[in-house]
């Protein structure tokens, strides 16, 4: 910002700055190992939610509960500076940023899972106990596949608030699109500007997630309508 105006100087010459373009892969990589890890342990919540064994069930329903019911903020305050102080567990910036995430997601991601189970009918299910499939057997080849497009229209928004959602981990000092910018805007003093800049790399990002999901969305779709259309005949 120069006398009050806009610079608009500055704001082109950070809009392609390898110090923010590596804070851009730095966000990326925490969405991606974010996703991942939280499917594999929101699937596992998920299915012990749905266990008919009501300890593992109600452990599943408390740790969604208290993974739901407090800030993502205050995860990531106590992985990051609480349990150190009270445990004497350290964990390094990216450590923390991406337990916490991971942590936290799961917690949703398992809710989405066990929705999308729960949606596929019941008499698929007695069909494949029928054709004398295990019950893992049966889940694996009888209601994922069915369960599937029903979840990822729900995970696909799941990645695109995540997207976003990396920028809580600034508070940890954690060097992803925001908190790079904040470093800039402390040297170079351009407020306004780098938040844009910041602002539309976000734009970006959401934007071309957009549009991988509405391909992922379209190929599950046509594969149940093609069976949809089987089933007429």
């Amino acid at each position: 910002m120069q006398n009050g105006a806009w610079d608009w100087q500055g704001f082109q010459d950070y809009l392609f700055n390898e110090f923010l373009l590596y804070g851009v892969l730095t966000t990326i990589g925490l969405t991606a190992a974010a996703i991942a890890g939280g499917l594999v342990l929101g699937a596992g919540l998920a299915m012990m939610r749905i266990a008919p064994y009501r300890a593992i069930s109600i452990f599943a329903q408390f740790y969604i509960w208290v993974f739901r019911g407090t800030p993502l903020l205050v995860q990531l305050l106590i992985i990051y500076t609480g349990l150190p102080l009270a445990t004497g567990i350290r964990f390094s910036v990216l450590e923390s940023a991406l337990l916490g995430l991971i942590l936290n997601e799961a917690a949703y991601l398992a809710e989405i899972i066990r929705s999308g189970v729960l949606a596929v009918p019941a008499g698929q299910t007695n069909a494949g106990k029928a054709l004398g499939l295990s019950p893992v057997q049966v889940m694996r080849y009888v209601v994922m596949p069915q369960a599937t497009r029903i979840i990822i229209p729900t995970l696909g928004n799941s990645v695109n608030g995540l997207l976003k959602t990396t920028s809580i981990t600034s508070v940890i000092s954690m060097e992803e699109i925001l908190r790079r910018t904040q470093i800039l805007i402390q040297e170079r003093f351009l407020v306004l500007e780098l938040f844009a800049v910041a602002a539309i790399y976000y734009l970006i990002l959401t934007t071309l997630w957009d549009i991988v999901q509405r391909r992922i969305e379209a190929h599950y779709g046509k594969a149940y309508s093609k069976v949809q259309i089987a089933e007429s005949y």
